[in-house]
């Protein structure tokens, strides 16, 4: 249940209308991001860059964005972003070890098992220690790794996003939260 009332998209005006209107389907994120419209933008385009603009691999993306929302307990955000990591290339065996919490599995490759701990020393620690930033830097340029970085920080400010204002999962996730081992 929402703890902020999510913002009425048909309500909106001007630029804030025509942006939303750019956003469709309205995802009860967005709906309740456009509560604040300049935060709506800035969030949106951010996530965008990442998601679209950026050098690193979008399988290593998703890997550590919902390696990201299970560390959070955000099951908006893993529910997602599951569905977008398959759409990456990622395989189902290594979205089933990372709702095992499985790390170190043998289904992920080194350089796999590298983003994902430097994903949960991040998230963890803040600073990631020398020695999981140096094996990041073995295989990623430095823009990548500073886009890792970045799509780690984002992805935990939307997990706290979501968390604490309470937004609501979109069609399939209460069925999928049965089996999710939040």
């Amino acid at each position: 249940m929402p703890r902020i009332p999510y913002f009425d998209v048909e309500q909106a005006a001007g630029k804030h209308a025509e942006f939303l209107e750019k956003l469709k389907p309205h995802l009860n994120i967005y709906r309740m991001l456009a509560n604040s419209e300049a935060g709506l933008k800035g969030f949106v385009r951010m996530g965008n860059a990442l998601l679209f603009r950026c050098a690193l691999d979008p399988g290593l993306r998703e890997l550590a964005i919902v390696r990201v929302g299970r560390l959070s307990r955000a099951a908006y955000e893993v529910f997602q972003h599951e569905r977008i990591a398959r759409e990456a290339g990622v395989d189902d065996a290594k979205i089933a070890a990372l709702r095992e919490a499985t790390i170190d599995s043998a289904v992920f490759t080194a350089n796999e098992k590298a983003v994902l701990r430097f994903t949960d020393d991040v998230v963890r620690n803040v600073k990631a220690s020398d020695k999981n930033l140096k094996a990041v830097q073995a295989f990623l340029t430095p823009g990548a790794v500073v886009e890792l970085t970045l799509t780690i920080g984002y992805y935990m400010m939307v997990c706290r996003f979501l968390e604490t204002t309470g937004v609501e999962g979109e069609d399939g996730q209460a069925e999928w939260l049965k089996t999710a081992k939040l």
